[in-house]
Parts: C-alpha cells; sequence; structure tokens
C-alpha cells in the first residue's frame, strides 16, 4: 500500500504554531503586583470609606417574611420543593446521603440545587507596570454587612440572561466570550458541598488593555492592596476569595514533604476508598427537619434553617425581590494547622466528605465545622484537632479574620477564618489527614474539584499573609 505525498508542486502546510504550555512570565507579574501596597487609583487605606459611602448610596433593606410571602417562589406539589416560578435560578430540595465513614452514616437534609454554571470573573489591567485587578462594591441580601468587595462580575446564567427581566450585567462579555490570550486563571470551583447539591462556579482572570470606564461601584486594585483588605473582618467576599486563590504565584519553596506526585496518589486514594452516596429526594418528606410557617429548621435546633426573605434596593440588576436563603445555626470555624518542615512551610489538609460534592471528597482545612454543633459531645467525638484550634494562644495564631459566606443564598453565614502554628504537630498525621505546601495547594486550584471552598478561602488568606511578609508562605 502506497501513502500519498502530493503533487511536486504542492505548497508544502505551514508547521503549527507552537507556544510555551506555561507563561513563567505570569508568574513574575503576579508577585509584582502582591508586593505593591500602593495602587495607581486609590489607597488602600481609602476603600473602606470607598465601601462605606458605596453602602450608603445602595441601601439594601433585607426582612424576614413568611414562605407564603414569596410571591415569586413556591412550594411544588407533590414533592414540596421550593422552586421558581420561571423555572430558572435554584431550587430548595431534599438530599439523602450514605457514607462509610464518620460521626454520621447516614442522614437527610435541605439543599440547594443549582444546576447551572455562573460566571467569577476578575478584569485585570496593567498600570505604571504592576498589574491591578478590577473589584466591584457588591451587595448580598445574606450579608451581615451587606456591601463587601466582589468579583467584577458575580452572576448566574439566569442573571446574565436576564432571566430575571432585569437590567445587563456589566463587563460580562469579558468572561463569557474571553481572548484566549488574554486568561490567566479559568476552571470550574466548587461550592458549599454541605449546602449545594452539586455546584460549580467558573472562577475567571481575563487580562484587558481596553479602556473600561470609570464606575461608582468599581476599583482597580493591586494584589498587594487585596492582600491587607483580606486581613479585614466582612470586606473581600467569598466569590472574590474563590478567585483570588486561582491567581498564578510561582513556586520559590525548594521542595516539599510529600511530592506531587506522591500528594495527588494520597487524594486520590481517599478519593477511592471513600463510600458517598447521595441523591435528591423530595424535600416535604425529609425526616429529622420541621415545617413552619417562617423557617424549615432541625429538630434539635442544629446545623441551619431555610429561610424567605424580602429584599429591596442595593446596586443588582433587579430593584427587589424575594427568596429563600439558608441560615446557618452559629458561626462556622476554619482553620489550617501551619508548621515548618526543614525550612519549609506546610499546611495540614484534611480530604473531607461533604454530601454536595461531585466527587466524593475535596481538599479542606485542617477544622472544617460550627462549633456549637459540637460542644454537647465528648472531646473523643469532636473533629480532630478542634479543641487544638479553639484552644491557641494569640502567639500561635499567623492568621485570623472573620469572613462572609455567599450572600446570596446564605443568611448572616460567617466563619472564623486561622492559621494556627502546630510546630510540634506530628509529620504523620492520622489516617485522612496530610502535608501539603501553599505552593502545592496554589497548583491544584488550577484543575477544578480538588480544593474545597473554605480551603480556596484560606489559600487566598494564606498568599495576603506572604504578601504582608514578603516571603513566609
Amino acid at each position: 500500500m502506497s501513502s500519498w505525498t502530493g503533487s511536486p508542486s504542492a505548497a508544502a502546510p505551514a508547521p503549527a504554531a507552537v507556544r510555551p504550555r506555561e507563561d513563567r512570565a505570569q508568574a513574575d507579574r503576579m508577585a509584582l503586583s502582591a508586593a505593591t501596597g500602593k495602587g495607581a487609583h486609590i489607597r488602600t487605606e481609602d476603600v473602606c470609606a470607598w465601601l462605606a459611602e458605596r453602602r450608603r448610596a445602595t441601601a439594601v433593606h433585607v426582612a424576614r417574611i413568611p414562605f407564603a410571602e414569596l410571591d415569586e417562589w413556591r412550594f411544588e406539589r407533590g414533592t414540596g420543593n421550593i422552586a421558581h416560578r420561571s423555572g430558572r435560578f435554584f431550587t430548595v430540595e431534599g438530599m439523602q446521603v450514605t457514607e462509610d465513614d464518620g460521626p454520621r452514616r447516614e442522614w437527610q437534609q435541605p439543599v440547594i440545587r443549582q444546576p447551572e454554571v455562573g460566571i467569577l470573573g476578575i478584569l485585570a489591567k496593567e498600570f505604571d507596570g504592576v498589574l491591578h485587578f478590577l473589584m466591584q462594591a457588591k451587595s448580598e441580601p445574606g450579608n451581615t454587612n451587606p456591601l463587601q468587595l466582589s468579583p467584577t462580575v458575580q452572576a448566574t446564567r439566569s442573571n446574565y440572561t436576564k432571566a430575571h427581566g432585569g437590567t445587563d450585567v456589566q463587563l460580562i462579555d469579558y468572561f463569557v466570550r474571553p481572548d484566549r490570550d488574554r486568561v490567566i486563571a479559568d476552571v470550574l470551583q466548587s461550592e458549599q458541598g454541605s449546602w449545594f447539591y452539586r455546584k460549580s462556579n467558573r472562577n475567571m482572570i481575563v487580562e484587558t488593555a481596553d479602556e473600561i470606564p470609570a464606575r461608582d461601584d468599581f476599583r482597580w486594585l493591586t494584589l498587594g492592596q487585596i492582600a491587607e483588605l483580606l486581613h479585614e473582618d466582612d470586606v473581600v467576599n467569598m466569590n472574590a476569595r474563590s478567585v483570588l486563590a486561582c491567581v498564578p504565584y510561582r513556586d520559590t519553596a525548594p521542595g516539599a514533604l510529600l511530592s506531587d506526585v506522591q500528594l495527588l496518589s494520597w487524594f486520590t486514594g481517599e478519593r477511592s476508598r471513600r463510600d458517598v452516596r447521595a441523591h435528591r429526594i423530595p424535600l416535604a418528606s425529609v425526616r429529622g427537619w420541621k415545617h413552619g410557617v417562617e423557617a424549615i429548621e432541625h429538630e434539635e435546633g442544629r446545623y441551619f434553617k431555610v429561610v424567605a426573605v424580602s429584599v429591596r434596593g442595593g446596586n443588582r440588576e433587579v430593584a427587589g425581590w424575594n427568596q429563600p436563603l439558608i441560615e446557618p445555626v452559629g458561626a462556622g470555624l476554619a482553620a489550617f494547622l501551619v508548621r515548618e518542615i526543614d525550612g519549609v512551610p506546610h499546611v495540614l489538609v484534611h480530604a473531607r466528605a461533604e454530601g454536595g460534592f461531585l466527587d466524593t471528597v475535596e481538599l479542606a482545612p485542617t477544622v472544617q465545622c460550627t462549633p456549637g454543633d459540637y460542644a454537647h459531645l465528648p472531646a473523643a467525638d469532636r473533629p480532630p484537632f478542634l479543641d487544638a484550634v479553639l484552644d491557641a494562644p494569640l502567639s500561635r495564631i499567623r492568621y485570623q479574620a472573620v469572613h462572609s459566606e455567599e450572600g446570596g443564598r446564605f443568611l448572616n453565614a460567617r466563619s472564623r477564618y486561622l492559621a494556627v502554628d502546630a510546630a510540634t504537630a506530628s509529620l504523620d498525621p492520622p489516617p485522612g489527614y496530610a502535608w501539603a505546601t501553599p505552593a502545592q495547594l496554589r497548583a491544584l486550584t488550577r484543575h477544578g474539584h480538588y480544593l474545597n471552598m473554605e480551603a480556596r478561602t484560606l489559600l487566598a488568606c494564606l498568599n495576603a499573609t506572604a504578601a504582608r511578609t514578603r516571603g513566609g508562605l
């Protein structure tokens, strides 16, 4: 059999244009932005005053209402699920979870199902040779401090396709149809698996050279400025923290306790050995939860409630609406134990199973819980390392701040985020735990569903701590 080689006169095809698989200069640009504490447009110390001014100008009013006053929402016949009359946005349904490990082997609960993928996008641009990032002052009805720094774009598909009949989402085109030569980060990341059923958002950073018209609700900030603000309570919102965790910093550490292959092998083993089965069930049939006029809550008063609110004002695409929200019972806690191994900072990660995860387990902080849910239990039945974190003296705390969770779906959901020095912690942790460097975790954020939301928040905070100290983590 002969092969065709073409006629002698045929022109040879042009060779394919190849490019480096990784832009090494990009990490240097990120490092410069992280080291720049003085922005080109606003001083860091003036950001909170700007946020306060926007808070006054776009005041949001949130009131609890009975479920019967959810005029755009209804309890569906048969299932009892809470759904929007348009069939869009999200639903509150039931979930049954069975797992082979952990204190609870089987349970049922309400859960938010939102199958559409939203966009969390931050626009980047160079000013005076330094990358700046366009942050938005955006109101979320569920946040105690409603207006916080958010990504440039923070929108569900229902929002940016205007299922609500409201105004356009500003700057959305940079992220719906990005110029691939301008993409800095683009990855699907999970939301909280304890409250969402298999929810993902597209986390993006896209650079532009365009002139972006000045807007009252937007400011350009360096990574160094954002790092300072991450040390303040309730200033940088959850979605912004998730995207910031995906910034491609360079790894300057000489090595790690576990090689990348060893860390991935351990994690793959954790995913393989854990048997977590979750499926949706009608909300009306969920056992252990009572349905009231204004709340669906656990019979023992723990975990969370499903409530309804009416919202007016703010700087959203519509002027007013009502919706269901999940309200935690008590404040959360998320903490990494941190120690140096041969001079290299490491954090203790936990392969954590949550019913709503897409793939069994994700890497989580050393401790992630609502401490009040375990206060009645003896020490042996409490989460590992919880008491070590709660009892840590101030001298061992490397980072701490209280951050709000997703205010578009959760009401008054706040968690205390900590990095706690554990210089004497064992290098051979219990099953389900492993030591990893922050740089190893940053590399994993380039891929979806490896780090959970709380771990990504803490990673963004550790990056902020490193930017402040010009080294360390």
